[in-house]
């Protein structure tokens, strides 16, 4: 289990789920690579929004999401690369084609400042692809001897040790983290993991498509092993199965993983053995560098249950199942076979993925993440493409939903006032980070070479676990970023309660300085809502205004909010995208709140921007509409089947097209767009969900 690290990316809760952009260049907006240009033009349609995206042909109540974008819906061809397509795709690609010309801009230049010279250098080791394919298997070779030749359980718990180095997965692991007791300092937090497909259904679930998923999963695992000489890959590759099918059944399903109450569990690191006993966890954290005084264990009993396989299982089975992920895991970094191999499986079987990405996107992408180089590349990324005063106007849209969401909870009738002055506190105590780090990451000391690829990455991860060892006892770092500047997303970090806003997501359709303002308020306003309303979900609302978890509620308030929580997982529980598979409305709760509370504070928040005034009617769209619009716009998506089933079973939110519907929950949508009883998405007023 690869767990990131504190100079990895911090804790906290998306606003999108995307681990990897899948974009395209075909979308119905320009995405600009050039810098910045002053306009006083709203990049999309006369307003902010894509008027022609509609399909005005589909009743609002019947399918928000196509009559906001089902023109472009019907009309968008998938290229052969992605597996998803939406608003977010489209900036990550702009994203993209920005970064790509600042490497290309240092690459020109004979004179380079040190942080500039390991972009060049990194991004050369890995689009070298000649040097790659002569190399094969080679550069993780040490790797694959020292397990081939590992002769205890003691063996493993040094490799597992090792794993954030080596790029394996690992049924138990874990990283530095916050101490959810007391955030000023870190812990390292340990769990299960190990699995090499999306999730424990995968292999627990007996329906066709499992099945075939399987069987396809023993025949890449079989060709991978080839890659290390391994024979009878077939019969090995069915044991790796079958014992990940083990580990498997020991984990906890996704909705009881999230459960705070259920994942804190601090024990001191010297009664650890007593209480886990049958793991040498010496050896482990011998590897690991940390002192680990006290520590968290996220999953109490599939840590055992993975104890208990890593004493009775065969370690020839284990040899196997680290040799394939030792392959798996460093593919992208191996030669191009190797790499195609793995895609065969995870992108098209897994995905539906026809061809992989361009090498240099891929490039981009093992560079910008906050354990890489992502921040070296974003301080010029800000210098050349966010101006200050979009820093400023977000400022201001945050401060505006802070007061619209204190009048919500002056206001609430399920909620008494003890609870109120609790929450009220937490509210204030929001710190909002837009745009970029005041505080850049440092690289000193960090060495990159042009014909390395595998060196360079170990290099930095030897780096960056150097720094977070560094740091374990000391104060926590809250200039600390969990994103780069050019990554197209937000979070919420409840251990420091703080909202964060990358640059790269502060652009239309989201954010646009000349759009219309209720454009503004349903796209980013709402956002910001959503990550606030992470404050107050299901699981962020045990953490109080000082990040510290404990339970600031009276048990009547909490009741009442459960209640109310109970009923929106019901709602999405019900949305069935594939027949047989549906949204699970629990492991989703929380960012169905941060969706459903986050429209509620930004439409708040926008009828108190308009100072009673009436909004004007712009090209026959009234401003409740424009408002919802840019919120359904903003989930905009297509995807393949597969994509959808992994979002299913593996993601924490509601495809986009439900994201989409949530105005179904407020009042003010029925009487804009004319929603009546009959219409598909109508909802009783008993029945629509109004938490914050």
């Amino acid at each position: 289990m690869k767990k990131s690290l504190i100079a990895a990316a911090l804790a906290a809760t998306f606003i999108t789920g995307c681990s990897e952009p899948q974009t395209t260049s075909s979308e119905v907006q320009t995405a600009s690579t050039e810098n910045t240009v002053v306009s006083n033009k709203a990049e999309l349609g006369s307003f902010g929004v894509d008027l022609s995206a509609r399909n005005e042909a589909v009743k609002p109540g019947d399918d928000f999401f196509m009559y906001a974008s089902g023109t472009w819906y019907d009309n968008y061809n998938m290229p052969a690369d992605k597996t998803r397509y939406g608003a977010f795709s489209a900036l990550a690609e702009r994203s993209e084609d920005r970064v790509k010309k600042i490497i290309e801009d240092i690459a020109a230049r004979k004179e380079l400042n040190a942080e500039e010279q390991l972009v060049a250098d990194f991004y050369n080791s890995y689009m070298d692809t000649d040097t790659l394919n002569e190399l094969g298997v080679k550069p993780i070779q040490p790797l694959l001897n020292q397990i081939s030749n590992m002769e205890s359980t003691d063996d493993l718990a040094y490799v597992f040790g090792q794993s954030w180095l080596s790029g394996l997965r690992t049924p138990i692991g874990g990283g530095m983290w916050f101490n959810r007791l007391d955030p000023n300092k870190y812990e390292m937090s340990l769990g299960a993991g190990g699995l090499g497909l999306p999730d424990r259904s995968y292999y627990l679930e007996d329906a066709e498509r499992f099945v075939k998923t399987r069987e396809a999963y023993v025949a890449h695992i079989a060709d991978m092993l080839k890659f290390a000489n391994v024979d009878n890959t077939t019969e090995r590759a069915k044991a790796i199965l079958e014992l990940e099918t083990k580990i498997a059944q020991g984990h906890w399903p996704r909705e009881k993983r999230r459960n705070r109450d259920l994942s804190l569990n601090q024990i001191k690191r010297e009664d650890l053995a007593a209480t886990y006993p049958g793991f040498n966890w010496d050896v482990y954290f011998e590897q690991t560098g940390y002192k680990v005084p006290q520590l968290n264990v996220s999953q109490p009993e599939p840590v055992k249950a993975m104890i208990e396989l890593i004493n009775n299982e065969d370690l020839a089975v284990w040899k196997d199942y680290l040799t394939y992920h030792a392959i798996s895991g460093n593919a992208g970094l191996l030669s191009e076979d190797i790499f195609n191999t793995r895609f065969a499986f995870y992108g098209k079987e897994l995905n539906g993925q026809q061809e992989p990405r361009p090498r240099w996107k891929r490039a981009i992408n093992e560079m910008s993440g906050t354990s890489s180089l992502g921040f070296a590349i974003g301080k010029i990324y800000v210098d050349q493409y966010f101006p200050e005063s979009s820093k400023q106007q977000m400022s201001e849209l945050v401060e505006n939903l802070r007061s619209a969401l204190g009048e919500r909870i002056d206001n609430l009738d399920w909620m008494g006032a003890e609870t109120k002055v609790n929450a009220r506190a937490k509210l204030a105590a929001f710190v909002p980070k837009i745009g970029y780090p005041d505080v850049w990451q440092s690289y000193d000391g960090l060495t990159i070479s042009q014909n390395d690829l595998v060196g360079n990455v170990k290099n930095m991860r030897e780096f960056f676990r150097a720094e977070s060892v560094e740091k374990e006892l000391q104060k926590t770092d809250r200039n600390r970023w969990g994103m780069t500047p050019q990554r197209v997303n937000a979070y919420y970090n409840s251990s420091f309660n703080e909202i964060v806003f990358p640059a790269a997501i502060l652009q239309p359709p989201f954010f646009d300085p000349n759009a219309d303002p209720a454009v503004n308020y349903g796209g980013i306003g709402a956002v910001i809502g959503h990550e606030m309303g992470h404050g107050f979900d299901d699981q962020g609302s045990k953490s109080d205004a000082n990040g510290i978890q404990r339970n600031w509620w009276t048990d009547e308030d909490r009741a009442a909010f459960d209640a109310k929580a109970d009923q929106l997982a019901a709602q999405y529980s019900k949305y069935e995208p594939i027949e047989g598979n549906f949204v699970n409305g629990r492991n989703s709760l929380g960012e169905n709140i941060g969706d459903v509370g986050g429209l509620a504070m930004a439409y708040h928040a926008y009828k108190l921007s308009l100072n009673g005034k009436e909004a004007p009617v712009i090209d026959g769209v009234t401003g409740d509409q424009r408002f919802f619009l840019a919120w359904a716009q903003v989930w905009k998506e297509k995807r393949t089947e597969q994509s959808m089933l992994n979002q299913l079973r593996g993601g924490t939110h509601a495809p986009g097209r439900f994201r989409a519907q949530a105005p179904r929950n407020h009042d003010a949508w029925y009487k804009a767009f004319d929603v009546k009883a009959g219409d598909a998405l109508y909802l009783p007023e008993e029945e629509r969900v109004r938490i914050w």
